[in-house]
């Protein structure tokens, strides 16, 4: 499950470093999740999803890419747990870190607000 999610972080930062407008991705429901979460964020434009891919179309502000780097904090080997009261900004308030919780796939800013920590997956900026 968590190897989907760092396939999917990875395989967006490549494809906007290779300048692509769409990539695809192995269909997951924790997939679709996590891309819901991203899309609200502002760092991709939409996706599409049929049973075996997921269609992501990705995102330029005046032909610059809308992410910048990710860093991934759980792996399959070593998961990272954080309390509410341990979550910070990101890039002073430009990034936002993505949590897998009992309240579903949240931001940061999210976690904070309910109250709640879990699993943190990565950061995006």
């Amino acid at each position: 499950m968590q190897n989907s999610v760092i396939d999917l972080i990875i395989r967006i930062k490549n494809g906007y470093m290779a300048r692509k407008e769409t990539i695809e991705v192995s269909y997951s429901h924790f997939n679709l999740e996590a891309l819901k979460k991203i899309k609200l964020l502002g760092f991709i434009k939409n996706f599409r999803a049929n049973e075996k891919e997921i269609h992501v179309e990705l995102l330029y502000k005046d032909r610059n890419p809308a992410l910048t780097d990710v860093q991934i904090f759980s792996k399959p080997g070593r998961r990272f747990y954080v309390s509410y009261k341990d979550l910070k900004q990101i890039r002073g308030g430009l990034g936002y870190s993505v949590l897998s919780t009992s309240k579903g796939i949240l931001s940061n800013i999210e976690a904070r607000k309910r109250k709640v920590g879990g699993e943190l997956l990565f950061s995006i900026w």
